[in-house]
């Protein structure tokens, strides 16, 4: 029986694809045991305003440079309701705002929350939870971790007992398939192109914003915008 995987850091409200990932998979690792990295997706994400794109950044302390993901916590907890505050203005007349306002609304104003990885993971399983996605979610730490950057993304498909390993296609630039093949694992590609249009406020479209833009603006049509629900990974 064939068992899909796949093994990415966790990133805040992410954008479409990330979830369509998630979805194609048996067990998604979240990959936070590696360094944390500056002006990335782990602590901000873009929404779309009147006025064009806009940044929402967690801000967070950066002790050292080798500093884990899974060791990174929030500096100041006034972002929470900064970020709603931007959601709540920019997405109000977006046709489903009303109606899901209060599953993100919760999440943002009961945010106590010390560490990045736990916000990223509470937004993740709800909007899991709202695309009816029941993928297992799993951590890295959970797994005996070797050294390489190959070898231990590998190893964590073996534990899996993962026979397909599927991956974004910006780690086409490091990773070694050969070395896969010798593992007897399967290395897929994740397509991001062509992706349908949905409705959107404030032109011109924009495809890679946080998959809130899509749940605001379509609600419970969202996954006809999806290439998972849709079959069309390609």
């Amino acid at each position: 029986m064939t068992k899909k995987i796949a093994i990415l850091q966790s990133n805040y409200i992410p954008w479409k694809g990330y979830f369509d990932l998630i979805n194609l998979v048996d067990e998604f690792i979240i990959y936070d045991d590696v360094q944390y990295t500056k002006n990335d997706w782990r602590n901000r994400n873009i929404i779309k305003t009147g006025q064009g794109l806009k940044w929402l950044t967690i801000p967070v302390k950066q002790e050292k440079l080798s500093q884990l993901i899974k060791d990174t916590k929030i500096s100041d907890q006034r972002w929470a309701k900064k970020h709603w505050a931007s959601i709540s203005q920019n997405y109000s007349k977006a046709k489903y705002f009303r109606e899901y306002r209060e599953l993100f609304e919760d999440i943002y104003l009961e945010s106590t929350y010390e560490y990045l990885s736990e916000i990223n993971y509470r937004f993740i399983t709800a909007i899991n939870r709202f695309f009816g996605i029941d993928t297992k979610i799993r951590w890295s730490s959970e797994f005996n971790l070797v050294d390489g950057q190959n070898e231990r993304l590998l190893d964590i498909c073996k534990q899996c007992n993962a026979s397909e390993y599927l991956s974004g296609p910006a780690a086409k630039a490091y990773f070694d398939e050969k070395l896969a093949l010798k593992e007897n694992i399967r290395v897929s590609w994740m397509n991001y192109g062509n992706y349908k249009e949905h409705s959107q406020l404030h032109p011109p479209f924009e495809h890679g914003v946080s998959v809130l833009d899509l749940i605001f603006n379509e609600g419970s049509n969202a996954k006809n915008f999806m290439k998972s629900f849709t079959h069309e990974q390609n």
